[in-house]
């Protein structure tokens, strides 16, 4: 019955919305575009400044791979795209929830995620070779995402984004910011693995229509949609802590529990 109500809910949400997001696509301050150039966004530099800190934060996520979850066992909308083991997620913020053990395990990723003008979630994506991500769009224009390559595949080439009829690959340090509500699709043609950081910001609107998204991004945040992400998200979070216990042979509490060296 639950499941029923979100996937209700999200049909709901995307009949209501398409008539506010053609009106922030022609108030939009930064233009409607597939990507977007960077120095429209003063902030991406400081993050490329320090995305280092942030892949050596990443690193330590990677020592258990395999205990972090798929990102349709926490969304539960995305078994429509992907269905296997090979996409997974890490978060840190989602729609106004703290993710605590995101928090947690990469504290200096956080803090420079806070700093993120507008930013309303942020994730590690973990990409695994030979992964394609099916044909999909985003659920709401009034905000874009934003990447960061972490880890990129030697043949960068074949490890690609297309959003509406653009084509474009990961670099190292680099970033690019999109409309996810054009139709876009991934594909890691390699044999390594590929991550980034994975962060949705507020679209820059003027004012009143920047008042008017703000409200609309927070009633998103109580739609049972998001809701049942969060419920997913800490029932994982749990699960992690016992299986480090397990594995560390401790007998750690939840409460005690400490990131992984």
């Amino acid at each position: 019955m639950w499941d029923r109500v979100v996937q209700w809910t999200i049909a709901l949400g995307e009949r209501i919305l398409a008539p506010v997001e053609r009106f922030i696509g022609k108030r939009s301050l930064v233009g409607d575009e597939q990507f977007f150039p960077l120095e429209r966004f003063p902030w991406v530099q400081h993050v490329e400044e320090n995305w280092e800190v942030i892949r050596e934060e990443l690193e330590g996520v990677l020592k258990d791979r395999e205990g972090l979850p798929n990102f349709q066992d926490i969304s539960k909308d995305q078994i429509e795209i992907t269905d296997d083991d090979r996409w997974k997620t890490f978060f840190l913020y989602g729609y106004g929830f703290e993710a605590e053990l995101g928090v947690r395990m990469c504290p200096r990723t956080a803090a420079l995620m806070r700093e993120i003008p507008g930013m309303t979630t942020a994730m590690l994506s973990i990409l695994s070779p030979r992964k394609h991500i099916l044909d999909h769009r985003g659920p709401y224009k009034g905000v874009l995402r934003y990447h960061l390559g972490l880890i990129v595949p030697q043949e960068k080439e074949q490890c690609r984004i297309r959003v509406g009829d653009e084509i474009r690959h990961w670099e190292a340090g680099r970033s690019m910011i999109f409309d996810d509500t054009f139709n876009h699709e991934v594909w890691n043609d390699t044999d390594e693995t590929r991550v980034v950081l994975f962060v949705d910001v507020l679209r820059p609107l003027p004012f009143p229509e920047s008042a008017i998204n703000k409200l609309i991004v927070k009633a998103i945040a109580f739609s049972p949609f998001v809701q049942d992400a969060k419920r997913n998200q800490r029932a994982w979070e749990k699960r992690y802590r016992e299986r480090q216990a397990q594995r560390n042979g401790q007998g750690q509490t939840l409460d005690t529990f400490s990131p992984v060296p």
